[in-house]
């Protein structure tokens, strides 16, 4: 995924005349661009909240470029957030927040194009051009994507555990999800798994994305894959 989708996301911040990348490409003039390409083949992201609840935030876990360029980045950071506290479950309403902001800019603003959509000149020279010629609203935009990639390197896993609106959607709709890893009676609570998780969860639990991360090293062998029971 990221090798498909990695040129697709550089013209989304970079290149994207609209304020919300990706979602209008079917619309835009722009026929050299190369997000027309996946715009083409809607389908695979109407398949995402059919995943979902089938399988919670497993495209989070198993498919998800930006998550992965996360986690990456998340190696490198030199503060690690504490595994529990009242105060990081209160920070995953980020995730609903921007998720309402899109929402409102899409459905209320029409998602307004804010800068020329110029593709020529190389590499450095065509981002030069998008900056030169974006209104104050896409360098606003763009400061922001730039400003939470690098706090990305200072705080691990910062954008898919508070930010990210689409897996603010997908923690929504796992909720009623059929299938994915859950605790049985056997879990002592002794934080293995917590500690082992990416995403600093335990199974079934919030931003839990259903990577299996914590299979191999739970001691009493107290999680399992399959149909979600609420008591076991």
């Amino acid at each position: 995924m990221l090798g498909v989708l990695g040129k697709w996301a550089f013209y989304g911040i970079f290149r994207c005349p609209y304020l919300i990348p990706f979602v209008n490409c079917a619309n835009c003039p722009v026929i050299t661009c190369w997000g027309r390409i996946p715009a083409y083949s809607m389908g695979i992201w109407t398949l995402l909240p059919l995943s979902a609840f089938l399988f919670g935030r497993t495209f989070c876990g198993w498919l998800c470029p930006t998550g992965y360029i996360n986690q990456l980045l998340g190696t490198l950071a030199r503060f690690k957030l504490p595994l529990r506290g009242w105060h990081l479950r209160l920070g995953q309403a980020g995730m609903i927040l921007s998720l309402t902001a899109a929402l409102i800019i899409y459905i209320g603003f029409d998602n307004p194009r804010v800068m020329v959509p110029i593709r020529i000149g190389d590499f450095w020279n065509s981002i030069y051009l998008s900056v030169e010629h974006a209104s104050w609203i896409w360098l606003f935009r763009t400061g922001i994507v730039l400003s939470l990639i690098g706090a990305s390197v200072c705080i691990a896993n910062l954008w898919c555990r508070f930010i990210c609106p689409m897996g603010g959607l997908l923690e929504t709709i796992k909720r009623v999800s059929l299938f994915g890893f859950t605790k049985t009676k056997s879990c002592n609570d002794c934080d293995a798994c917590l500690r082992k998780c990416e995403m600093s969860t335990r199974p079934d639990e919030a931003n839990c994305t259903n990577c299996g991360a914590c299979l191999s090293v739970c001691p009493q062998k107290a999680i399992r894959f399959g149909r979600r029971q609420r008591h076991d």
